[in-house]
């Protein structure tokens, strides 16, 4: 017991950057002083009153109109959705269990905020500072019948538990002939770069894992994505990783369904019709592509067809492919090194498929291959002037 203290300790300290040293304020629990100066993720949205504000983001957020088909709505931002969403499951589920670093406390985000207090600490509870101990735990509670949901504090710090999702979740039905599965696992992790979260604090691994058959990789565009994707991914019966744009946290806020609801997995979706070229892009990069579309319309004459992947694994080639073949370009964006990155696997698949209906070649506009800068972050990321670019090129091509 001794020595597992003494090396959470020694690794507490040698982390890059103190993204593990806690203090007491906000809301009276114990929190990430990195978490906290993340939580300002919008002019209005400080940790403290004298706190400075954070530097205007890479995009506007646009609301979506309130759904009307799941029921009565409540203002929510992202992280209250996600919150809303493990409510509902907790309220639902006996045997769901929620556990993390900090989630006891509320989480470095809010996200499971009076979830402990409600539910009691048997179904909400802190874990080591281990993540490979945590994914292990699910599968073996999900193994077990519980309804199993883990958070990873970040995903920069996902890759320690890479072997037990990769080797272990991803692989346990199959290898056991059906006999067992840990399909019950939902991995929740914050994702993608927030202003200022350096090379710790911003990456995107969701390419590392797309390589894996038998688990599912989500990620939302907004509240209302964020808990009815987040409620299939702990329904399916499937692991799932479910990854969450924190940037969008506090900056994304929309009408929200309160009671439970489902957004079918793997289902791509087409956001704004066009004829002229296509732009696929998940999470906080849609509301990139978006701005795009208005300019190249604005500016081009050109109608762009934007599509939310929300699923990268397995993906929707159906609902892309249609496109391109009727726009005949296809633009891929996303903040992940453009190497390896899913944009290559889209690009290749809809080549193969499309290849007699492409009118340019397929254009990926993704992050560079460095380590992700921090005062450079603004010359890192592939903004609306990027893409752009990209969109002229392939129309004039």
């Amino acid at each position: 017991c001794l020595v597992s203290s003494a090396m959470a300790a020694t690794r507490l300290f040698l982390r890059a950057s103190p993204v593990k040293c806690s203090l007491t304020g906000l809301t009276g629990g114990v929190h990430s002083s990195l978490g906290l100066t993340l939580l300002k993720l919008s002019p209005a949205c400080t940790a403290k009153p004298q706190a400075q504000r954070r530097h205007a983001a890479h995009f506007t957020y646009h609301p979506e109109p309130a759904p009307s088909q799941y029921g009565p709505t409540q203002k929510m931002n992202l992280f209250q959705s996600v919150t809303s969403a493990l409510d509902n499951t907790l309220a639902g589920d006996p045997t769901a269990v929620i556990f993390g670093e900090d989630v006891a406390f509320g989480g470095v985000f809010r996200c499971t905020v009076g979830l402990r207090d409600k539910y009691g600490k048997d179904r909400v509870f802190n874990t080591p500072l281990c993540e490979q101990g945590i994914v292990g735990f699910g599968i073996g509670a999900a193994a077990a019948g519980a309804t199993a949901i883990a958070e990873i504090q970040f995903a920069d710090y996902i890759y320690p538990a890479f072997d037990q999702i990769v080797n272990e979740a991803a692989k346990y039905r199959y290898r056991s002939g059906n006999m067992f599965d840990c399909g019950k696992l939902t991995i929740r992790s914050p994702w993608g770069c927030v202003g200022h979260g350096s090379i710790y604090h911003s990456q995107c691994p969701e390419a590392f894992f797309t390589h894996c058959p038998g688990i599912k990789i989500v990620v939302p565009r907004g509240p209302v994505q964020a808990k009815g994707l987040l409620l299939s991914c702990i329904a399916d019966q499937n692991p799932c990783i479910f990854f969450e744009p924190k940037i969008l946290y506090r900056a994304a806020v929309e009408q929200v369904p309160t009671e439970a609801y489902q957004i079918p997995l793997s289902q791509a979706e087409v956001l704004q019709e066009g004829s002229d070229l296509t732009l696929v892009a998940w999470g906080t990069q849609v509301h990139v592509l978006r701005e795009v579309a208005a300019m190249a319309q604005e500016k081009l004459g050109v109608s762009c067809e934007l599509i939310d992947l929300q699923t990268i694994l397995p993906w929707d080639t159906e609902t892309v492919c249609k496109s391109v073949v009727k726009t005949g370009r296809l633009l891929i964006s996303h903040e992940a090194p453009v190497t390896g990155g899913f944009a290559a696997e889209i690009s290749s698949t809809v080549q193969e498929e499309c290849f007699l209906n492409l009118e340019a070649p397929i254009s990926r506009v993704c992050g560079y291959d460095t380590p992700f800068p921090h005062i450079f972050e603004p010359f890192y990321i592939p903004d609306k002037w990027k893409c752009f670019e990209a969109v002229k090129r392939m129309i004039n091509y």
